[in-house]
């Protein structure tokens, strides 16, 4: 078996200044060709995890364990021009916001030109063939007139639709797509979920998602993590967690998926309570306070982590095998 494109080993992130670690002792690994699926509330720590795969900590931060990319260990074997190299040419992302992931003074068509440049040594002739290629895949219509338009006049859909783009024509061996659709309308992220699909097929390397839509996961991805509050709750294949969840903070973000309510409603299914802040988790489970199965022996202990097959495990005291 090849070694993993990105490997996670018990690791830990804590931010400049904050009480506690905002991402506490995660391993998960993503193989080439496989596309993970992230999930978990605001505040559950996904982005921070986004971050640190891109070398993109603030100042100050601290990251225990080991995070490797095709072996090596992101903070602790590659210097900051090391990881400059990396990003954009070996890793890719796509952002929540689109209208930041471009240059507003600068047309579509010279900035993918430039992305190219910069990460592939190819004729021009040969780049803007590559990008009106490209522009066509991702469902842009009239690709020869957005090239020579600027960020500012075009639709967040479009915009969102042109940084796909850009993340494919860098030909990444890691993909991460944090949040993509957030800022577009049900309309437009339907297009772009589609889009999203069939370019899982034209990917060489991993893909993270990232998403607190669980169908968006059972759509797009091979493997889910959950996170809840800085932990990994539950991990294994969509096909396992979907059909058979086993950690009780899984089980209510199902519930709460609007696409698997089966009766007409006038009010969608929430969790009770909030995920704890930094400075007030609970000594035993990190879930305990709003688990509707908890006992006492869940607010005295935290839970180990139990294998539930070759690939699924769950950190939960109601477990078993």
């Amino acid at each position: 078996m090849s070694a993993p494109v990105l490997a996670l080993d018990d690791v830990s992130i804590r931010y400049p200044g904050a009480p506690a670690a905002a991402v506490r002792n995660v391993s998960f690994e993503i193989g080439t060709g496989e596309t993970l699926g992230i999930v978990g509330e605001s505040g559950s720590g996904k982005s921070t995890l986004a971050a640190a795969m891109m070398g993109l900590l603030p100042s100050g931060s601290t990251v225990t364990g080991g995070l490797r990319f095709e072996g090596r260990d992101l903070f602790g074997q590659m210097t900051e021009r090391e990881l400059r190299q990396l990003r954009g040419r070996d890793i890719a992302t796509i952002a929540q916001d689109p209208f930041t992931a471009l240059n507003p003074v600068m047309k579509i068509g010279r900035q993918l030109d430039i992305f190219q440049h910069w990460y592939h040594d190819r004729p021009r002739a040969e780049r803007k063939a590559r990008i009106l290629k490209m522009l066509e895949q991702v469902r842009l219509s009239d690709p020869g007139v957005r090239m020579q338009q600027y960020p500012h006049q075009l639709s967040g859909g479009i915009l969102q639709r042109v940084s796909i783009a850009a993340a494919l024509l860098a030909e990444p061996k890691l993909l991460i797509a944090d949040e993509p659709t957030t800022a577009l309308d049900a309309t437009t992220e339907a297009q772009i979920l589609g889009i999203m699909a069939e370019a899982k097929e034209t990917l060489r390397g991993a893909t993270v998602f990232i998403t607190h839509d669980m169908s968006v996961v059972e759509r797009l991805c091979d493997r889910i993590a959950v996170l809840y509050a800085g932990e990994l709750v539950e991990t294994g294949t969509v096909a396992e967690v979907l059909k058979d969840p086993r950690h009780p903070y899984t089980k209510a973000l199902l519930e709460c998926d609007p696409a698997r309510i089966e009766e007409p409603t006038s009010e969608l299914p929430t969790i009770g309570g909030t995920v704890p802040a930094l400075d007030d988790r609970p000594a035993g489970c990190i879930f305990e306070p709003r688990c509707p199965s908890a006992v006492a022996h869940c607010r005295a202990e935290a839970p180990k982590r139990h294998d539930l097959g070759p690939r699924q495990s769950a950190a939960c005291h109601l477990v078993t095998p």
